[in-house]
């Protein structure tokens, strides 16, 4: 499937982005909208993203364009990719870096066999308890909009599937792991539930999509490259 074709940017494209630390992935909609506008001159282009990117994450950020925005909805069913990095010991409210840490539990006892162990009992089909902290709606308000608020917005379990999961960084407190998943799994909350089964606590201190169904984080463009290669495009022109 041809990807980042810049010369039908305005008919429609799919366009694959590294994400940066910090951004909304409407941030990065709304930049690339911006840039399409400046260089090309359309202020009509339509533009979405395939599958919503956290702000503390990072990578793959599929972004469709003009007629392709009608294939959103399927490519954002697609199965997702992670390398996730978790630092187990500590929890946050939010179960990331969103929010400051508030219990330490002892993990003295975890081991890399406990560890590689423990992570197999987390393949399959299963349901997910989202965390408090994220974009779901309850009661037509986000679930974060009570949760920074302190009100626990009792955010029912989900069904979600991991296909796979590997252990392929084991440096105490910090454990390094590849996830292969459904759409609407929250890494975040398999942090949460990985210190649980380890008997500890654990919160993602760093996140990286790696994969979204058949794109790949090697395929991918900065905003910088994207903002070049339109400038160029718009010279030869």
């Amino acid at each position: 499937m041809e990807v980042n074709r810049f010369e039908s940017i305005n008919e429609g494209t799919i366009l694959l982005i590294d994400k940066p630390y910090g951004w909304t992935s409407f941030d990065v909609v709304g930049k690339l909208r911006s840039l399409i506008k400046k260089y090309t001159g359309d202020k009509s282009t339509k533009i979405g993203h395939a599958g919503t990117l956290d702000p503390l994450a990072t990578g793959l950020l599929v972004i469709c364009t003009g007629k392709a925005t009608k294939r959103v909805v399927d490519l954002t069913a697609d199965s997702k990719e992670y390398i996730a990095k978790i630092k187990l010991g500590e929890t946050t409210p939010s179960f990331d870096l969103e929010t400051k840490i508030d219990a330490t539990y002892p993990f003295d006892h975890v081991n890399r066999e406990l560890v590689e162990t423990v992570l197999k009992t987390f393949t399959g089909s299963q349901m997910q308890e989202p965390p408090a902290f994220s974009a779901k709606y309850v009661n037509g308000k986000r679930a974060y909009e009570y949760a920074r608020k302190g009100v626990d917005p009792k955010l029912e379990p989900v069904p979600i599937e991991i296909q796979s999961i590997e252990l392929v960084g084991f440096d105490l407190p910090s454990l390094v792991i590849k996830i292969l998943c459904s759409k609407g799994t929250y890494i975040r909350a398999l942090a949460r539930d990985i210190g649980k089964a380890l008997n500890t606590g654990a919160h993602l201190v760093e996140l990286r999509r790696t994969r979204s169904g058949v794109f790949s984080i090697e395929q991918a463009l900065s905003i910088a490259e994207v903002e070049k290669k339109l400038s160029n495009m718009c010279n030869q022109s």
